[in-house]
């Protein structure tokens, strides 16, 4: 058993050396100060850096990431949205696993090894669901659900695939996904793009079950309407395109932040104060 717990080192994921791979946990915040205690206490040993994309927050975000982990990767986002925001973040990224988690404290890191084991596993993309057996929401309204379960029948009908959760937020991939993901949207639309476009590439995927809290501070920006048409125009885009090759091309421009002692040496030395990639 390895320190996961969960899997042995000799499946089909593993790293022929047996090492455990690297993780990157790619989170959005905006103006999520509050809650990232919480989120950042339960982060797992097994997490290899953290690369928080910001929104431009109005409250202290970002001193308190940096002061709960001084180490934290910060991504300023080149645009709006959520989509945006994890394509920035998946960009920076620079590890074999990338782990996408909220910032509202409604995923739990703690839950990363089961994702993280379903890959090692032989998976390509380990997918959260809160509706397979042992998931479940504290969260989502009966609306929500409704419409959850409606778009999802329709992406299963569309595209072959047998998901029981479309719009939930909480996934794990090996990088070499990030071709096929191409993403290229911006708002809660996100997780509907990217599950059906890893089924147009014919990628394993394995629904993990998870337990969604409700937010514990602090208000969504999630609108069950605006939303749900997005998540429908996306699916219908999808439907009839194309299919595209893998590529690279979506990668947006992202500005990172240096870390405190970085920033320190710069504005001695009189260099640069931040990188852009």
């Amino acid at each position: 058993m390895t320190k996961l717990g969960l899997v042995h080192p000799t499946g089909p994921g593993w790293p022929k050396d047996g090492r455990l791979p690297t993780i990157s946990v790619v989170l959005p915040t905006l103006n999520e100060a509050a809650n990232l205690p919480h989120v950042f206490a339960r982060l797992p040993d097994c997490v290899t850096e953290l690369v928080l994309v910001d929104g431009r927050s109005k409250d202290d975000t970002i001193a308190v990431a940096r002061a709960l982990m001084p180490d934290v990767r910060v991504i300023l986002q080149n645009g709006r949205g959520k989509g945006n925001a994890l394509a920035c973040g998946f960009a920076a990224s620079r590890c074999e696993i990338i782990v996408m988690l909220d910032a509202d404290a409604s995923t739990d890191p703690a839950e990363i090894p089961r994702f993280v084991g379903a890959l090692l596993d032989g998976a390509d993309f380990a997918k959260g669901s809160r509706f397979a057996d042992g998931g479940r929401s504290e969260d989502i309204t009966r609306l929500r659900a409704v419409g959850n379960r409606v778009l999802g029948m329709g992406v299963n009908a569309l595209f072959g695939t047998t998901y029981t959760d479309l719009c939930y937020g909480y996934n794990a991939f090996w990088r070499h996904c990030l071709p096929h993901m191409q993403v290229n949207c911006d708002g809660f639309e996100v997780e509907t793009l990217i599950n059906v476009r890893i089924a147009r590439a014919n990628l394993r995927v394995v629904e993990v079950p998870s337990t969604e809290a409700a937010r514990m501070h602090g208000v969504s920006n999630l609108s069950a309407f605006r939303d749900g048409r997005r998540v429908l125009r996306t699916i219908v885009r999808e439907r009839v395109r194309r299919p595209m090759p893998a590529s690279d091309s979506w990668r947006p421009e992202y500005h990172e932040l240096p870390y405190e002692r970085q920033a320190r040496r710069r504005a001695s030395s009189g260099g640069p104060s931040a990188s852009r990639v």
